[in-house]
Formats: C-alpha cells, sequence, structure tokens
C-alpha cells in the first residue's frame, strides 16, 4: 500500500513483525509494537538505496541476498541511536576515578596490566574518556594499558577510530581536558591526542554473538552503559552472562544510570562507593571492599 502524502510504501503489520524479529534474533535488539512507523521511517532510505518496491521485497534481501550481512549492519545502524560524548554520568565517573582506579592498581601491581572493556562505545567519547582519566591519575604510566572500545556499529568505529569531534560531543567536557587531551584539526574540530589514542582500540562486536567475545581480552573493568536499554529481559541476562564470564575475579561492571540489575541477574554484587554504586564480579573464594 502506497501513502499518498510520500510515494513510499507503507509497512504492513506481517512486514513489520518479520523485520523486526529479524533484527531482534541477529543482535537482540528489540523494536517495539508502537515503533513501527520509526522503523517504517528509518528503513525508507534502504529501500529507496536498493531499488526494491517494499518492505516484503526488503525482508528477503536481508534473508538471502549475496549482500544480505553488510546490508543488515546498515539496516542496525539505521535502528539504533549512538548519541553520546565525552565525560558522561560525572558522578559514576568520579567513583571510578578516586576508589576504583586505587583499588585495581593496587591489585594488578605485580602485573602492572590494566584492561578495561568499553561495550556498545559508539563514536568512541566514553573509551577516550576512560584513557583520560587513566591519564588522570598518574597511576599507570609504564603500565600494559588498553582500553578497547567494540560496537555493533562499523560506521561509527570508524568515526572512534579518527578521534576527531565537535562542539557537541565536548559538551560536558571541562575545559582544562580540551586543553590538555585535544588538538584543534579545524573551525569547531578537535582530535584526541595521540598519547591518549595510544592506549585505546576499537573493534567490531555483536554483544548477542559469544564467539565474538573470544577477540575480547579479559577486563578488569566493563563499561556497559546504556547499551541494554535496546534490549529485552533475555537478550539482557545474555548479555551480562558474556560479561560476567569475561571479567576477572573482582572486575567491576559499570551500567548507566538508569540501569540496573533487579531480575536480570544474581551473578554479581553490588557494591556502594561513596560517590557511586557499582557492580562487581566476586574475588575467588568470597568477596571484600575495594
Amino acid at each position: 500500500m502506497m501513502p499518498f502524502d510520500t510515494g513510499r510504501p507503507e509497512m504492513s503489520a506481517e512486514e513489520f513483525r518479520l523485520l523486526r524479529d529479524f533484527v531482534y534474533g541477529h543482535c537482540g535488539i528489540l523494536v517495539r509494537d508502537d515503533m513501527k512507523y520509526v522503523m517504517q521511517r528509518r528503513l525508507w532510505p534502504r529501500l529507496e538505496a536498493l531499488g526494491l518496491t517494499d518492505f516484503s521485497a526488503y525482508y528477503r534481501y536481508l534473508r538471502f541476498d549475496a549482500q544480505r550481512r553488510a546490508e543488515l549492519e546498515t539496516a542496525i545502524e539505521a535502528l539504533t541511536t549512538h548519541e553520546t560524548y565525552f565525560f558522561r554520568e560525572p558522578r559514576q565517573l568520579k567513583a571510578f576515578s578516586e576508589e576504583v582506579l586505587p583499588q585495581l592498581e593496587r591489585r594488578n601491581a605485580r602485573t602492572k596490566r590494566l584492561r578495561i572493556w568499553s561495550a556498545g562505545c559508539s563514536s568512541g567519547e566514553e573509551a577516550y574518556t576512560v584513557a583520560m582519566l587513566l591519564k588522570d591519575s598518574g597511576r599507570f604510566e609504564g603500565w600494559d594499558v588498553e582500553v578497547h572500545g567494540t560496537d555493533i556499529s562499523r560506521r561509527v568505529l570508524v568515526a572512534a577510530r579518527q578521534g576527531e569531534y565537535g562542539p557537541s560531543a565536548l559538551r560536558a567536557t571541562p575545559p582544562d581536558k580540551v586543553a590538555r587531551y585535544f588538538v584543534h584539526v579545524g573551525p569547531n574540530r578537535v582530535r584526541v591526542r595521540d598519547d591518549i589514542r595510544a592506549w585505546v582500540s576499537f573493534g567490531h562486536h555483536n554483544l548477542q554473538d559469544p564467539e565474538a567475545a573470544l577477540h575480547v581480552s579479559r577486563p578488569d573493568v566493563v563499561f556497559c552503559r546504556n547499551v541494554m536499554i535496546y534490549f529485552d529481559t533475555p537478550a539482557r541476562q545474555r548479555v551480562l552472562r558474556l560479561i560476567y564470564d569475561k571479567l576477572v575475579p573482582g572486575g567491576y561492571l559499570l551500567l548507566g544510570h538508569s540501569e540496573n540489575l533487579i531480575n536480570l541477574s544474581a551473578d554479581f554484587e553490588l557494591v556502594h562507593l561513596r560517590s557511586d554504586l557499582v557492580y562487581r564480579k566476586p574475588e575467588l573464594g568470597g568477596g571484600g571492599s575495594p
């Protein structure tokens, strides 16, 4: 059916169900029942780019065409939001800097090795923020340090590796941090300094694919903030199990402030820090305090 005002095909209820379930099966992202029009609007450009006349043809393309994998990634990018910025959720970052990092310095003093995973890193602001906080701490010079950011979108990973940003990404960044950790590369554009970028790497990763996690080093801390809002309960539980299995004993999980593990997982212990609440994988043989 063609709406008279756009000349574009409308998405039927059956087409919506097929596409929604297909996306969910691939990556766990749940498109709610009330988002049919949003899915339709965001996928219209893909039909036009591929010369397809309706959403049934698009579904068949995603299922059977030789280019289906690349197109599925493009569709998921269209359906998800990648809005983020540097130094987001400052209370949590304060707890990370002032309480988690000293504990990690003591615990890893022998190996001098630190691994932090930014899961669902989008265009890299979170991963670079973490690296800046590590540099600010002065605790890890000479250590083997890596902050590894992963995302399902290859497009945002390209931007993350470039490390160049505009004013919106810097809206919560203190001026002294801008002066210390960025260089100006053009009008209203800055790039993260090379010494920070040296501690950060990026890779493509679908959090619903356990095999993809084999390429992620066992982290001491996982940032997974405002990622699971896209998932339903079973998909969230799969992500939490993956993170639990990857974390070293005593490792920390930091979620977004609107997220918690109630009715999702009993594997992690809740840790009350002075500035915030975080989750931790219990130590072997029992927990402790940071």
